[in-house]
């Protein structure tokens, strides 16, 4: 992680700037002390409690004191300060406290997509770090499948803006100032079709002309590797000594997830003799190699070898298992057990619910990472990754990830106090700076908007599926009225009417208002399409074209303040125009 006295200087220049009068002076201890400075930060062995990053932190009045364990510990009481801080600004005095904490998993990971199809600049990257740093993070992963600008294999990544090398160096030496491993993340098996349907790499795909898949459609072109061509291991073999050098950690993500094409192609006549469990198995194997070969712990999604119990005694040791499930009512404590049982380590995976939604699922998100957390702990997970996923074009903003990010903060730190949380008043004090109290909430009612049609679907909101139809999926209008669109209009409307009330103070105030506007009109256009289609439409097909080339307008203006164009164009075709 970082240099050992890393943490105690950002600590000590934190303390001097932000807490003490002038002359400013501090002094840091690694050990015994009992000099009398107005504020001591000591590491090692002085403090009794010994669990990892632990510390203990008290405020009287002219005397700060932090012990910890490890620089870690210090590290992170000193963002428990800058959040005090912020309750209690200058000149207001600090409270009289004692905090003795330490975190409930030792590893607390957030996994951001950057293929489908947003990548975020680097000062956006950078400034979410922070962020996470300061909510006691320690593991960020950014989901790759083509975006990183692998030399040789241009074709696949120059219309992506992807990160570069020296992309990457920059974000692990920020990350690891701040605690954070930044893992590497790669998928190497299923979701490669950004790879496989350009030429040169078409050879490699398992099933070229597509497959079905248990989702009820059937998918169109290549989407996994061939597991029985030696070909792809030696592929993935250079795509890993490209990638891996650029990071400092010790874990690789491998991904391997939903590989429903296999046994349907090229492998078929060995799947029908060995079974699709053991070639799968075979392949991810061999994978482990490579990963193993290269001084890294590789982790895998779990969902594959999950649907064979009796072959997850047989992955190697030395791996950790993903177990991901994003609704509420995922089977996550089952299928925790079934790891834990096999001693295989394993971290519980929640999502943040935000894909699929435009503005979040939010009682779905919070319930999914409450009962994961739950489970993770109950059966001894090494970490919980809270995932934030951009399927169909990334169309939803920021802020719809905001309550399941600081959610899995919460519940992967000490979940016993989220009973007593106001995730509200928390994000408004410490995110939004807002002191009237307004953005939180329309942030969290945006988010439940999905339920307002009294019609659910899985891992997406109706509305999305209505503005976002796709020849894959069935149809969403069955069982919807004009009551369930009238339902969520009202909806958002009582939500976004807090806007003009709100008091934000934070850096990019103006950006987040423009984004909780366009991302209500998306919501609001996706009920008047619905309405049109019910035979009741409230506005002519002109005027519905006009809107939606509006929202369009105002979408490509909010991406390109965050992102990298890359895949902007992708993301945008997905919106609806009268005209195309």
């Amino acid at each position: 992680m970082t240099a050992a006295f890393d943490s105690i200087d950002a600590t000590r220049d934190f303390l001097a700037a932000r807490l003490l009068p002038p002359p400013r002076r501090l002094a840091v201890y690694r050990g015994s002390c009992t000099a009398p400075d107005p504020i001591r930060v000591t590491v090692g062995d002085v403090f009794s409690d010994k669990r990892p990053q632990s510390y203990r932190l008290s405020i009287k009045p002219g005397h700060i004191m932090i012990l910890a364990t490890d620089e870690a510990g210090a590290f992170y009481a000193r963002q428990t300060l800058a959040q005090i801080r912020r309750l209690y600004p200058p000149p207001s005095p600090l409270p009289r406290l004692t905090i003795r904490d330490w975190p409930g998993f030792p590893v607390r990971s957030v996994l951001l997509d950057i293929s489908r199809d947003k990548i975020p600049k680097l000062k956006s990257l950078l400034a979410l770090i922070d962020r996470l740093a300061e909510w006691k993070f320690n593991q960020l992963q950014l989901y790759t499948e083509h975006t990183f600008a692998y030399a040789g294999h241009e074709a696949v990544w120059r219309r992506a803006s992807p990160l570069t090398p020296a992309d990457i160096r920059q974000l692990d030496s920020h990350c690891r100032q701040r605690h954070i491993d930044l893992v590497p993340n790669q998928n190497s098996f299923g979701h490669m079709e950004r790879w496989l349907r350009h030429r040169d790499y078409i050879h490699l795909a398992e099933a070229p002309d597509g497959a079905d898949t248990p989702w009820g459609f059937r998918w169109d072109g290549p989407f996994s590797l061939c597991p029985t061509d030696p070909r792809s291991i030696q592929f993935l073999a250079g795509l890993y000594d490209q990638l891996l050098p650029n990071f400092t950690s010790r874990l690789f993500n491998v991904g391997c997830d939903e590989t429903f094409d296999i046994g349907q192609g090229r492998s078929k006549r060995q799947c029908q003799r060995l079974g699709i469990d053991a070639v799968y198995l075979n392949f991810l194997k061999k994978v482990h190699r490579l990963v193993r070969d290269r001084g890294r712990t590789m982790q895998f999604w779990g969902d594959i070898i999950l649907k064979s119990p009796g072959r997850i005694n047989d992955l190697p040791r030395d791996v950790i298992a993903l177990q991901w499930g994003y609704e509420a009512d995922s089977p996550v404590d089952a299928e925790s057990g079934q790891f834990a049982e096999a001693g295989i380590p394993f971290y519980v995976c929640p999502g943040t619910s935000s894909w699929l939604s435009i503005a979040g699922r939010t009682d779905n998100a919070i319930a999914n990472i409450a009962r994961s957390a739950a489970a993770g702990l109950r059966h001894g997970a090494a970490g919980l990754c809270v995932t934030d996923w951009g399927d169909h074009g990334h169309l939803q903003y920021p802020f719809a990830s905001d309550i399941g990010l600081a959610t899995a903060a919460v519940h992967s730190w000490c979940a016993a106090s989220a009973a007593k949380w106001s995730i509200t008043k928390s994000l408004d004090a410490q995110l939004y700076l807002d002191s009237s109290n307004a953005a939180a909430r329309i942030v969290y009612d945006l988010g439940n908007v999905y339920q307002s049609p009294g019609k659910l679907v899985s891992n997406a909101s109706v509305l999305f599926r209505i503005l976002v139809p796709t020849s894959a999926r069935a149809d969403p209008m069955p069982g919807l009225t004009r009551g369930s669109f009238q339902a969520a209009e009202h909806a958002i409307e009582n939500a976004i009417a807090r806007l003009p009330r709100s008091q934000m103070s934070m850096p990019d105030a103006d950006l987040l208002r423009a984004e909780l506007e366009n991302a209500a009109a998306m919501l609001r256009h996706a009920c008047r399409i619905g309405l049109s289609r019910l035979g009741a439409p409230p506005m002519s097909d002109k005027a519905l074209a006009a809107e939606s080339r509006r929202i369009i307008r105002e979408h490509r203006r909010l991406w390109l303040a965050r992102n990298r164009p890359g895949g902007l164009g992708d993301s945008e075709r997905r919106l609806p125009v009268a005209s195309r």
